[in-house]
């Protein structure tokens, strides 16, 4: 979990600071079981500080890691890698 400033929204969303998940990251990491995976961007999904999410959808993979920690933003995802 990060603190945050949003850049792109909706204007009133804009120069707000609040806290987000890192969902995927372009720098490679490796897993436990030795696997390596990184992703073609970097995203992160708005959350309260309890951990809930401030949208309904989550668009494209997010990591397995991230949905494990945070169930919530599990089962709003479409993939889990």
């Amino acid at each position: 979990m990060i603190v945050i400033s949003v850049k792109k929204g909706t204007v009133d969303m804009r120069k707000e600071v609040t806290t987000a998940v890192v969902v995927r990251q372009k720098k490679e990491f490796k897993r436990a079981d030795g696997l390596r995976i990184k992703f073609d961007d970097n995203a992160a999904v708005i959350v309260s500080p309890e951990g809930v999410l401030k949208g309904s959808e989550i668009r494209g993979p997010i990591a397995k890691e991230a949905a494990d920690r945070w169930p919530a933003i599990g089962s709003a995802a479409s993939i889990i890698v």
